[in-house]
């Protein structure tokens, strides 16, 4: 009998990425696990590097510029994350509805999320401006005699970044709200108007509970990329004043690439991962109650 030939051709396509990502993904990773227990030194290489064990993450627990830049990331994503998806499907649900240029409404909302984070940091930089910004402006043309210094103020540099973070997510979201509310059957709008239900209470009752799926996949997506943010802060901001917009993506490459203390910036990335992971965790936890409950 003859034996049947296996067929290597899928994995000869498939090679080049996976080889991709085992170089750049997994092999960096697993690198950067081992450089956390040492005191690595890209200027003194291998050589120069000895394990000190778990020294960097005691470190980290009485570094008080760590413990504000979580602090700032915490901030961020607590208030940028629920005006943002309350903003996204309110504006989903008007666009849904006959409007005129929806299309180009669209693109318009759309295009902060692709444009260049560079582009888009120094553009706001300048509309903040505390003297001749036109943010400003308007707020003295509409009676407001000293207006916030924004990026050069402790109190307004946090805002003003998470004032940028909302609107260039917004777009992505309200897309992926409208992609959603498609899916929402035009009979259920129907039978609540036979039985007199207001437009809002078409919008509490149906729109809501029906994009509860898309909620938690923005939700899920949101927390991840708020506790990444780094553009904008490094550029508009570049951590200050003080500490006072130091996020901890910031202040992982500013202890890695600023001060060269890799096997400490590598810990920290490590923390970062582990927090993400916690709460990514605990959010399908109590979706999946949600849904056994619905």
């Amino acid at each position: 009998m003859k034996k049947k030939k296996y067929n290597w051709e899928p994995y000869v396509f498939i090679a080049p990425n996976f080889i991709g990502f085992i170089i750049f993904i997994v092999l960096p990773v697993l690198f950067s696990l081992v450089i956390s227990f040492t005191d690595f030194n890209i200027f003194n290489g291998f050589k120069g590097t000895s394990f000190v064990g778990l020294q960097n993450f005691i470190e980290m627990l009485k570094d008080e510029w760590f413990w504000a830049a979580l602090k700032n990331n915490v901030i961020y994503t607590v208030v940028t994350i629920p005006v943002t998806m309350i903003l996204s499907i309110v504006v989903a649900t008007i666009l849904n509805k006959a409007v005129y240029c929806k299309t180009l409404i669209r693109v318009m909302i759309f295009v902060p999320y692709i444009a260049s984070v560079v582009a888009i940091s120094v553009v706001w930089s300048m509309l903040f401006n505390p003297s001749q910004g036109i943010i400003n402006q308007i707020l003295m043309v509409l009676g407001v005699n000293n207006p916030p210094q924004w990026l050069g103020s402790m109190q307004w540099a946090l805002p003003a970044i998470m004032i940028v973070g909302i609107w260039m997510t917004l777009g992505y979201n309200v897309i992926i709200y409208m992609s959603g509310l498609q899916s929402i059957p035009s009979s259920l709008y129907e039978a609540a108007q036979i039985d007199g239900a207001s437009k809002l209470q078409e919008f509490r009752y149906i729109t809501v509970p029906m994009l509860r799926n898309t909620t938690f996949f923005l939700l899920v997506t949101s927390i991840i990329a708020s506790f990444q943010v780094f553009g904008t802060v490094n550029i508009m901001t570049n951590g200050g004043p003080g500490n006072s917009t130091t996020v901890l993506a910031h202040y992982i490459y500013v202890a890695g690439f600023r001060y060269y203390k890799m096997g400490y910036a590598a810990s920290m990335a490590w923390f970062l991962l582990i927090a993400i992971l916690i709460v990514t965790l605990l959010q399908w936890k109590v979706q999946k109650k949600h849904e056994s409950n619905f």
